[in-house]
């Protein structure tokens, strides 16, 4: 936290035109001593120092800050995100956004927490009635998903734009029922994935596929989903 609002933040982009801030680089190299520390037969993978995408044995997977252009300007919307994959399948998720005072924490099988209470996703059953999030509007509205993306903004009850783990955690907790984003890395949807279906929701590829490094992903409150994965296929 001592960074965030401070005098002294560097921030320099990425190959990717992505930011990066050196709070990202502590703290991704924090956690790894950590972790490494507690569990050193484990894998890590981390946003800033990489490491190996291979799903089996146990890895942890950090993305030490998600929504760095916010944290670089300001604005209190972002979280360092941890989650623990055995064999590829996720069974801790960790989102703790500090700047926001909410800790979210799903462990697979025991369901989803936030600030120590139980959270549950929405019973919101028609679009119409739906809380809908988007991230990357432009690239949804400008590619093969923009028939779907257009509809749903016309016929859902509330269309909004926020994105990064955020969105998720607001599937997660009953505030919103429908988040789209085109694409996503194994750290940014790692830890949200395990608290969403923990909270009873669910999270596939717009197609319905497993998620993955570099798809898309759709999470809703699991009531809702076939019904957008219909719209878009039909897209």
């Amino acid at each position: 936290m001592g960074l965030f609002r401070g005098d002294g933040l560097e921030v320099r982009r990425k190959a990717d035109m992505t930011l990066v801030t050196q709070a990202d680089t502590s703290v991704e190299r924090m956690l790894r001593e950590q972790i490494a520390a507690a569990f050193p037969e484990d894998a890590i993978l981390g946003e800033e120092e990489g490491g190996s995408h291979d799903p089996s044995g146990r890895v942890w997977i950090v993305d030490p800050i998600d929504g760095t252009a916010n944290f670089a300007r300001g604005v209190q919307v972002w979280a360092t995100l941890i989650a623990l994959q055995i064999d590829g399948q996720g069974v801790l998720g960790v989102v703790n956004a500090p700047a926001l005072s909410e800790r979210y924490v799903a462990v697979r099988g025991e369901g989803a927490t936030m600030n120590d209470n139980t959270i549950r996703v929405s019973d919101v059953a028609e679009v119409r009635d739906a809380h809908v999030l988007f991230q990357e509007l432009d690239t949804l509205l400008s590619g093969s998903y923009s028939a779907a993306t257009q509809g749903l903004i016309a016929d859902c009850w509330r269309p909004r734009g926020f994105g990064d783990f955020w969105a998720h955690m607001l599937v997660a907790r009953g505030s919103a029922e429908v988040m789209l984003e085109p694409r996503l890395a194994t750290w940014d949807l790692a830890a949200p994935q395990v608290v969403i279906e923990e909270a009873g929701g669910r999270c596939t590829t717009f197609d319905g596929g497993p998620l993955g490094h570099g798809r898309s992903m759709l999470a809703t409150n699991g009531l809702l989903h076939d019904a957008v994965l219909a719209r878009l296929a039909g897209s």
